[in-house]
């Protein structure tokens, strides 16, 4: 009879194992945990690698294209045209979490961007933060009535928010009227986009966003070392917040640099601080509360999520509620920055440019993998290559199937890295 023998298994090839699962259960130092999250990387789990080395990339290859593409100038612009792109794409996160997608949020975000120009208007006088406030509210409702209808009668989210894309266009149509066109006045509002802090409140804005990202790390990883439970070594968290803080010094000094041909124009974008601030909320609600574990759950596994007992149908309304909600933030940055509203918003191609800009980051299509910086990375993908391109002179079609290919090729790694996991 043949002896069948069991492979033997090297002490150093179970701790591998081990590190490549989950590289922060093993390590004891930052050597260990650099080399577990290199098997991880090696095994398919390649995080946000991708997206920024391809935004590296390209920047680098629009650099030398364009020397002006580097400049203080164009940096800045492009994160202001990019910041639209990057709250669609966050919003877009929460269906895509579940496995689901939200089509209809372009036109939603112009619903939002209407009703506050309508609200400020001097016949009507309210004051910004009540209109914005109405315009968040209302866009929530939207959310709330897709989603219902998608977990209470069954029906598919594409088709359900399809018809909203559909239905959510005529009705800022006829919000519109015959003008086609809403200009805002509100000095506020419009400075949400354009408007700048001073170089000195931006140092001190950037210091006490370091400090409390970084005091709050610090001591969520400590608590969790001293009781014995998972977490990186001390040395890679101070990695991480220094890390935070480099990056928060290059921002700050391309902000500050003057960027005006004619009047000085310095500073961190208001908008910059917008996005920070919805990126922030989104990362505790998804990584800190029970609703975010249950989001996650719904989308790696609906059934045995139900079977645990987990609101499925509250959970899945709620996201697409927030969804429409942040669709709302988007749509009031985005015409604070044309100082407008208009029916020549196109919706249609907004809403690709999130799904594209969620996935480019690293969000997945099948549901319960994503986070919100994927969001803002893929949507700093999507501006740079819009910008770049821009400063070429390239055609919209060109910009349409660039777009295209590097959303294929990030639909394709996500595929290959869950068949890895699969596989495993």
């Amino acid at each position: 009879m043949t002896d069948v023998r069991e492979p033997e298994v090297t002490p150093g090839a179970a701790a591998d194992a081990e590190l490549a699962v989950a590289p922060e259960l093993m390590a004891t130092s930052l050597s260990d945990y650099l080399r577990g999250s290199y098997l991880r990387i090696r095994g398919g789990e390649s995080g946000v690698l991708p997206v920024v080395a391809g935004i590296i990339l390209i920047s680098a290859l629009f650099q030398t294209l364009n020397s002006n593409f580097l400049t203080a100038g164009n940096l800045v612009n492009l994160l202001i045209q990019g910041a639209a792109y990057m709250l669609l794409a966050m919003g877009e996160v929460y269906p895509l979490l579940l496995g689901e997608i939200d089509l209809s949020i372009g036109y939603v975000s112009g619903i939002g961007g209407i009703i506050t120009a309508e609200l400020v208007k001097q016949q009507y006088g309210w004051p910004w933060w009540a209109a914005i406030l109405v315009a968040l509210l209302t866009c929530a409702v939207i959310g709330l009535v897709q989603g219902t209808i998608i977990t209470r009668l069954g029906l598919p989210s594409f088709v359900v928010t399809l018809a909203g894309l559909l239905g959510w266009q005529g009705v800022m149509l006829l919000m519109l009227g015959t003008g086609g066109s809403l200009p805002i006045n509100n000095t506020t509002i419009n400075n949400i986009a354009s408007g700048n802090l001073t170089p000195l409140a931006s140092w001190v804005v950037m210091l006490a966003i370091v400090a409390v990202f970084g005091g709050r790390m610090w001591l969520r990883e400590s608590r969790r070392r001293k009781s014995g439970l998972v977490a990186p070594p001390a040395s890679l968290t101070l990695i991480k917040i220094a890390g935070a803080a480099l990056a928060g010094i290059a921002v700050v000094l391309i902000c500050n640099t003057n960027r005006g041909p004619l009047t000085p124009i310095r500073g961190v974008p208001w908008v910059v601080l917008v996005v920070l601030g919805v990126l922030a909320m989104q990362t505790i609600l998804l990584s800190r509360t029970k609703f975010g574990r249950y989001l996650y759950a719904i989308g790696g596994n609906p059934e045995a999520a139900r079977r645990a007992g987990v609101n499925l149908a509250m959970i899945r309304t709620v996201a697409f509620s927030l969804a429409s909600m942040t669709a709302g933030i988007a749509g009031i940055v985005y015409a604070s920055r044309l100082r407008s509203v208009s029916t020549a918003l196109d919706g249609g191609t907004l809403v690709l440019y999130a799904v594209a800009a969620a996935v480019i980051g690293g969000t997945s299509l099948f549901g319960g993998r994503g986070k919100a910086i994927h969001a803002v990375l893929g949507g700093l993908v999507i501006a740079v290559l819009d910008n770049g391109m821009g400063l070429q002179g390239y055609s919209a079609a060109a910009k349409f199937v660039v777009t295209a290919l590097v959303l294929l090729a990030a639909v394709t790694i996500d595929s290959l890295a869950r068949r890895g996991r699969i596989a495993r």
